[in-house]
Parts: structure tokens; sequence; C-alpha cells
């Protein structure tokens, strides 16, 4: 059993920063693909970032450049840099913890881009 506590959102002007936080209690925590996804009102959740336990990264193209995803496995945690927010990048995030058929999610934290 995983448990992810996601922190961090915030609402925040266009072109602003934000860290969100993954918080993870796991045995074996360095094994998962961790990500975070997101989901907007009348949208189906997508993936944002993901990082596996090799260390490979990938991105939705509408982030590459703006969104760094990073994990601490010593703290148990993972990270999503957050720069030059749009409007379009409002959603509630979620941590995302996967390994074989085991799939776990947090509760989801609200980010909001606005002026």
């Amino acid at each position: 059993q995983v448990q992810l506590v996601e922190s961090g959102g915030d609402l925040v002007q266009p072109g602003g920063s934000l860290r969100l936080s993954c918080a993870a209690s796991a045995r074996f925590f360095s094994i998962y693909t961790m990500g975070w996804y997101r989901q907007a009102p009348g949208n189906e959740r997508e993936l944002v970032a993901a990082i596996a336990s090799g260390g490979n990264i990938d991105y939705t193209d509408s982030v590459k450049g703006r969104f760094t995803i990073s994990r601490d496995n010593a703290e148990q945690k993972v990270y999503l840099q957050m720069n030059n927010l749009k409007v379009e990048d409002t959603a509630v995030y979620y941590c995302n913890a996967r390994q074989s058929k085991y799939n776990y999610w947090g509760q989801g934290t609200q980010v909001t881009v606005s002026s």
C-alpha cells in the first residue's frame, strides 16, 4: 500500500511559478514510477510528467521547458517545479505511483492560474 499526499497548490498569476510536492509513504519507494497528472473541469485526467525508478523522465508537450519533475528517494518525495505558468495550466494536480499492476493516487492539489 502506498499513501500519497500532495501540497503546494495555490492561486498564481500568469507567468508565475509554483512548486508542488508529493510526500509518499511506501515500502521500496524507489522502485515506483512517480508521476504528476492533472485534471481540469470537463477534461480527462492527463499525464503532465513522470520520472521512472531509473531516472528516465517524460513530459507532456505543453509543459516541456516550463515544468521540471524530480524525486528524492531518501525522503520519499516527488516534486514538480512549474515556471511560466499559463491560464491553461489551471487544474487539480494529482501525484501517482505505479509499478507493475499497482497504481496509487493522492487526493490532489488545486492550481489556479489567473490574473
